[in-house]
């Protein structure tokens, strides 16, 4: 959680949850760009990892002990900007930003621009390679600090993934803990069209991790994965979550169309209300 702050309940992250998805649709809205889809899908990850499991200091993102975030799937960055101002890296204002020209909320997570933001990511496949060399790092300076990887379930079908899961293995780095947001769809329709994955449980444990399957818009079944990460001894572990891809507004639901378009006006307004009533 963060640094300094009280605990959140089950209730209250649901309710940051639900921000979250707001901003979410605002900011795609407001760009007239964007990835809505895997982004709402991801909103209780995200609401979990910042304000429930990660150690990190929103006054002071570059805390020698804070744990590291990898956003492996980096479209889906507007999910992680509204967690970042939620927590207080940056005003909410600034969210409405989103790919405007100078704006420091790229397209994809700019390391160099935006506090909190630990690696740029965006070229799919990479970030549970960077996840490792971090985690590895961390391993031999014999520091306490932990590494989160966020993937998306279609980044999964790249080979440099199972090259980085096989070298995590290797080297034992239980302060590793990937997450694969399983919405069933990427860009060009339903993964198991396009190259099926499962079973996804047993693939990672054949590849050498702990693996868990949950529903990953359950909050609760999201916190006992984590709790059960930091228990995981001597190999690196995987949290399955199925989600529902654009989740919370009901026309974007499991559309693999929503993958990368972003809500009109009139569509903005429809979706906001529906998130309200929730």
């Amino acid at each position: 959680m963060n640094k300094g702050t009280r605990d959140y309940s089950i209730e209250e992250l649901k309710k940051i949850a639900s921000k979250i998805r707001v901003d979410i649709v605002k900011m795609t809205a407001a760009a007239g760009s964007g990835h809505p889809g895997g982004s709402l899908s991801s909103a209780e990850i995200f609401a979990a990892l910042y304000f429930k499991v990660l150690k990190h200091d929103p006054l002071n993102p570059k805390w020698q002990d804070r744990d590291r975030f990898v956003l492996s799937k980096g479209h889906a960055c507007p999910g992680l900007y509204a967690a970042l101002a939620e927590s207080g890296y940056f005003p909410k204002n600034e969210l409405l930003t989103l790919r405007k020209i100078g704006s420091r909320l790229q397209g994809h997570p700019d390391m160099k621009r935006l506090p909190g933001i630990e690696i740029s990511t965006g070229s799919l496949g990479q970030g549970l390679s960077v996840a490792s060399g971090m985690a590895l790092g961390f391993r031999i300076d014999k520091r306490p600090n932990r590494v989160y990887c966020l993937m998306g379930d279609g980044e999964t079908q790249e080979g440099q993934i199972w090259e980085a899961a096989l070298t995590a293995a290797h080297y034992k780095l239980d302060n590793l803990c990937g997450i694969v947001d399983v919405n069933n769809l990427q860009i060009d329709g339903c993964t198991d069209d396009v190259k099926c994955l499962k079973p996804y449980k047993e693939k990672w444990q054949a590849f050498g991790w702990a693996a868990t399957e949950i529903n990953g818009n359950n909050v609760k079944e999201i916190i006992d994965a984590f709790q059960k990460a930091q228990e995981i001894k001597n190999m690196p572990y995987v949290i399955i979550a199925h989600t529902i891809k654009g989740k919370g507004v009901s026309f974007m639901e499991n559309k693999a169309e929503w993958h990368g378009k972003a809500p009109s006006q009139e569509q903005e307004k429809a979706a906001l209300g529906e998130l309200e009533k929730q």
